[in-house]
């Protein structure tokens, strides 16, 4: 496939990184030529330097043949304006952009062909929004994804010292749970990846990846480690998008307190949000921090956009109390530093959005697509189409699927029934099958299982 990427940042690096990995055909473009040659000296890309929404700068990037646009700079006027242009004078059939400012995402009649022909909107902010939603809601876990709009759910556990399932075997989740169907998807030891087997012994500080339905996540959770108890006190360091979005979304059914050093968004944010505590000052108070008794919250988030300041302000909330610390990093290099020592969550905003561009980029009918273990392992959603004649999955039991090298299924969702995958489940065309992929190499033959036809050859 032949797409163009405009931007060079985190996002449009990542991307570029992934997708070049994959065989296909990548030009990246960006005003700074300096991110373009530390990319183009790593990756296998054509780099263009220039202004991307420019006619003759997408000309250069090959625009008269591309196949997708994905327009990724910081500069959501840019990235709107490149995919008109793409559209207008190059006929791209699949243009994306990403749009940060909420007062253009709240009117849907803009993007259309009529009027801004972008065909997917990405909203890193709303997408890191509904990331940590979920971990909020789900005490005790590393990463929770939705499949088939949240009929199932993958949840990441680390496995902790007197959990039931410890030391034993992953078969005994059955006779634990014998009215609760799951599937342990992968685990991770000591930061290599595990293919789970019923003779699999999980170990303490195993970080272990399943799925199941979702009204049955919380049962399994609890064979795997202590439930945490139940979260009601949040406070949020930084009131940007992301800390006004999320709590406008928790602030119904949790305390939440902002803190936030600008006067102008403190009043912003008092005017908006309804039941949220809005105080102005900096997370890194230590007075401040002590006056608002940090020690009784349950969850603490900084989410601003300085990591450094993340990072100090997060150290903190821990030593002073905080039960659980989240924190944003941009620096895709300081993630794995930082996470599971005093701050216990590290989110990585571009690895968050990052599954979301890939799901329009793969080929075959790829509903979702979700990096694992910050990018080292992917969760796909694919849809099965076709018959046992066309297709190289329908009408075949999961057992007779030649699979990928280190690829198993998880599950399947039939209409509202989510199915976790035994070796004699056959797939059916139209079911969503959720595949994890532990080598990402092998994700191009993955797509191939869900091409029809002779497309495949």
């Amino acid at each position: 496939m032949k797409i163009i990427i405009l931007g060079a940042g985190q996002v449009g690096g990542t991307l570029a990184e992934h997708l070049a990995s994959e065989a296909n055909d990548i030009t990246v473009v960006d005003t700074d030529g300096e991110r373009l040659r530390d990319l183009g000296d790593r990756l296998d890309i054509r780099t263009v330097q220039g202004r991307g929404s420019l006619p003759t700068v997408l000309r250069q990037a090959g625009a008269d043949d591309a196949d997708m646009l994905v327009a990724v700079t910081n500069s959501d006027e840019t990235n709107m304006v490149a995919c008109q242009v793409a559209y207008s004078l190059f006929h791209t059939p699949t243009k994306i952009a990403r749009v940060r400012e909420s007062a253009y995402l709240t009117r849907e009649e803009l993007f259309h062909n009529d009027h801004i022909p972008v065909d997917v909107l990405i909203s890193p902010e709303q997408v890191v929004t509904n990331y940590i939603k979920r971990l909020i809601e789900h005490p005790g876990s590393l990463q929770v994804i939705d499949f088939a709009e949240g009929k199932a759910q993958l949840v990441a556990v680390k496995a902790y010292y007197g959990g039931p399932l410890v030391g034993q075997q992953l078969r005994q989740i059955r006779a634990h749970m014998p009215n609760v169907d799951t599937r342990v998807a992968a685990i991770f030891r000591r930061d290599r990846p595990i293919t789970p087997r019923g003779d699999t012994v999980i170990e303490a500080d195993d970080e272990v990846f399943f799925i199941a339905a979702k009204k049955d996540i919380r049962a399994v959770m609890g064979e795997l480690r202590r439930i945490d108890e139940t979260n009601k006190r949040v406070v949020i360091a930084g009131g940007g998008q992301i800390g006004e979005r999320l709590a406008e979304a928790i602030e119904s059914r949790y305390q939440v307190k902002i803190i936030e050093m600008n006067p102008a968004r403190c009043r912003h944010l008092s005017d908006t949000l309804e039941s949220t505590v809005v105080l102005q000052g900096s997370a890194s108070d230590k007075d401040l921090m002590l006056e608002e008794n940090i020690a009784d919250a349950d969850i603490f988030l900084a989410l601003t956009n300085d990591d450094e300041a993340n990072i100090m302000s997060s150290l903190l909330a821990k030593r002073l109390g905080a039960r659980k610390v989240m924190t944003i990093i941009n620096n895709p290099a300081y993630v794995d530093l930082v996470q599971g020592g005093e701050i216990d969550i590290a989110i990585s905003p571009q690895l968050a959005t990052i599954g979301t561009l890939l799901a329009h980029v793969r080929r075959g009918d790829i509903v979702s697509v979700h990096s694992l273990r910050r990018g080292a392992a992917e969760a796909i959603e694919a849809v099965a189409h076709g018959d046992s004649k066309s297709s190289k999955v329908v009408g075949k039991a999961i057992e007779d699927i030649a699979l990928p090298p280190g690829t198993t299924i998880g599950a399947i969702i039939r209409d509202e029934e989510v199915m976790i995958a035994h070796d004699d489940t056959m797939i059916a065309s139209g079911d969503h099958v959720i595949l994890f992929v532990v080598d990402k190499k092998h994700i191009r033959d993955v797509e191939k299982l869900f091409h029809v036809g002779l497309s495949f050859f």
